[in-house]
């Protein structure tokens, strides 16, 4: 394969990578913001709905306008359709969000499940003084050190599927998901 031929091959996996994060990410969202009833989760999995669109479109012009051959072209009829699929799964977790967003009250029995759960789902913001600042998640050690689990990091107006080379920034909004008992220690560590 040739090194233009390689370079488009990698712009292809390199956006279908981010559409199929995008759409995990987004589920995990619209999930928590059911579990906790979050207008705010729910919205940003709306914002994230749009985005997906736009990156689904990109990434099949991407794949129709790369020039491969035919024996090429082939392996990329899959993939298009699993672009097509994790399109889907983003317009899934816009539908669980809107049930948040129109205010309808949650089943007996999701608000029995959610008060029973040992785990809740929690952000908090990182100020200045936070020992997470500039740290990435890898030595944030969160899970160790309050057992939770980073879902999302919002910076700004987005929200990241963190990895653990993922910076923590001041002003990050870290969404987390793990035992009841860690959310303080959480808070705490983000805004000492």
């Amino acid at each position: 394969m040739s090194k233009k031929r390689r370079q488009e091959f990698e712009k292809v996996v390199e956006k279908f990578v981010e559409l199929k994060d995008t759409s995990e990410l987004m589920m995990d969202l619209a999930y928590s913001s059911l579990l906790i009833n979050s207008k705010e989760l729910a919205e940003e999995v709306q914002k994230l709905e749009e985005y997906v669109d736009k990156l689904h479109t990109e990434f099949e012009l991407l794949v129709l306008l790369s020039g491969f051959k035919k024996e090429e072209a082939k392996g990329f009829l899959g993939l298009i359709r699993l672009g097509v699929v994790t399109e889907k799964i983003a317009d899934a977790a816009a539908e669980i969000a809107e049930v948040v967003l129109r205010g309808i009250e949650p089943h007996p029995v999701l608000k029995l499940a959610i008060e029973e759960a040992e785990e809740t789902i929690t952000y908090a913001r990182v100020s200045e003084n936070s020992p997470l600042a500039n740290k990435t998640l890898r030595d944030a050690k969160l899970p160790e050190e309050t057992g939770m689990w980073i879902l999302a990091i919002k910076r700004g107006d987005k929200c990241l599927r963190p990895k653990p080379d993922s910076k923590i920034q001041v002003g990050d909004v870290l969404i987390a998901s793990g035992y009841a008992e860690g959310e303080e220690d959480l808070k705490r560590l983000a805004a000492p």
